[in-house]
């Protein structure tokens, strides 16, 4: 495949096109960053239910070691003061919650924002770079057969293009005139940017 043509015309317009592409990408991905960055704050609550629910249940979980060392009623004060640790630990459980569905909207929502400009642009800008590549790589093979060209030209040139001819060049083509096959397969060169 031939990815850039030889002309500087087009070549400056192909290199432009693709640094503009190259350029689209970076812009989504530092806008998926920052904006992951932005919801990746909002777990602020959730960490500090985290951090609460585990002051209380260490908080509880050392007052029911000290309870049980009360005479006649540490094993009931103990265990009372045992549900406060399950309280810390519940309060633990939500705020785990709370960052994981943050976690999880921040990475799917910076996905989103690379993924979707990015297939917007390989389906506008990657089959127009394609559909050159290929044409232009089947017009270098064909560059030493004139003749084919030239047909390749009657066919595809636009008819402001052909109608520059002093001539109907599908009839000099059809008769051989070879000064006609030259300059068809000349202007198909130069249509797709490629040196004769």
């Amino acid at each position: 495949m031939k990815w850039y043509a030889d002309r500087p015309v087009r070549l400056t317009r192909q290199l432009i096109a693709d640094l503009l592409a190259v350029g689209w990408v970076a812009l989504w991905i530092w806008v998926a960053t920052t904006a992951h960055g932005w919801v990746l704050e909002l777990r602020a609550p959730g960490d500090g239910l985290v951090n609460a629910g585990g002051d209380i249940r260490d908080v509880f979980t050392n007052a029911a070691g000290k309870a049980r060392g009360v005479p006649f009623v540490g094993d009931e004060l103990s265990g009372a003061l045992g549900n406060g640790s399950k309280a810390g630990e519940t309060l633990i459980g939500v705020g785990n919650t709370q960052i994981g569905v943050v976690e999880d909207t921040a990475f799917w929502l910076a996905t989103a924002l690379v993924v979707i400009p990015v297939l917007f642009l390989l389906i506008t800008w990657l089959p127009v770079r394609l559909r050159y590549a290929f044409r232009a790589a089947h017009a270098v093979k064909l560059r030493d057969m004139p003749d084919l060209l030239a047909l390749r030209a009657l066919t595809s040139l636009k008819s402001k293009e052909l109608a520059r001819f002093p001539h109907d060049p599908a009839a000099k083509w059809r008769t051989g005139d070879t000064d006609t096959i030259e300059e068809l397969a000349r202007r198909q060169l130069a249509a797709l940017g490629v040196r004769a």
